[in-house]
């Protein structure tokens, strides 16, 4: 398996690649903001070729490239319905303005052809078998892609979190849709049923695994607790857009 990632933009948001081998079919993880030039860069550097592009969910540094991606290919885009606005009306979803400088760099709206996402979905793109994962907490339609691990147990199961779930942090929920008992329960539900060995490969920041999180992060250890019944601790300040 190919995953390539790199950082975009002014929030530094990952953006994947993810094919079965270089020169083969891909399908591109949030294209964020000014991704454009690297998924070109990638997709020659590995010979690939997109087949769609899959959304966890509609804030701007996650979607901002996927109008001229998903045009340069002629693939369609993956989202949430509860997100699909966010692509045409970006400063609605953040509850504030983006700032009239960075909009200029931004292509708002829709791709040609917009496919929407459902919980547990299985979607067969490029080879790969992805599963979906409903995950409101950052946003009301954020989502996880869920890879398994391969047949030679070569590769582990991997988890594309969004900003559901970062090393070491969560996503932020004070933003318009954002709700924190809707977050502890998706991070119950969908992390912590997962194996330990899974990878965690985020919106942002670093790629980690299931057991490291359930060992160190504060707020997957509270979601534990809660599910468990138990007193949850405080936790410190959430990271993302």
């Amino acid at each position: 398996m190919l995953i390539a990632g790199f950082p975009a933009g002014a929030w530094g948001t990952n953006c994947y690649l993810v094919a079965p081998a270089a020169g083969e079919e891909c399908v591109i993880i949030d294209p964020g903001h000014r991704a454009a030039e690297g998924v070109a860069e990638t997709l020659a550097k590995h010979r690939l070729k997109p087949v769609a592009a899959i959304l966890t969910h509609g804030h701007i540094d996650h979607v901002a490239s996927v109008v001229p991606v998903c045009g340069a290919h002629g693939v369609p885009a993956w989202i949430h319905p509860a997100d699909r606005f966010m692509m045409s009306d970006p400063e609605k979803a953040l509850g504030r303005s983006v700032g009239a400088q960075l909009m200029g760099e931004l292509t708002v709206g829709e791709p040609d052809d917009v496919r929407e996402l459902s919980d547990g979905a299985a979607l067969r793109l490029a080879g790969l078998d992805l599963t979906v994962a409903h995950a409101p907490g950052h946003t009301k339609g954020s989502v996880t892609f869920g890879l398994p691990e391969t047949a030679d147990g070569g590769v582990p199961p991997i988890l594309f979190s969004g900003d559901l779930l970062f090393a070491g942090s969560v996503g932020r929920t004070d933003l318009p849709g954002g709700d924190p008992d809707e977050l502890f329960e998706s991070l119950g539900r969908v992390c912590l049923p997962l194996d330990d060995s899974t990878v965690v490969l985020s919106g942002h920041g670093p790629q980690t695994t299931i057991g490291q999180e359930r060992a160190g992060n504060p707020y997957l250890r509270r979601a534990a607790a809660a599910r468990a019944g138990g007193d949850a601790e405080d936790a410190p300040p959430r990271r993302g857009m």
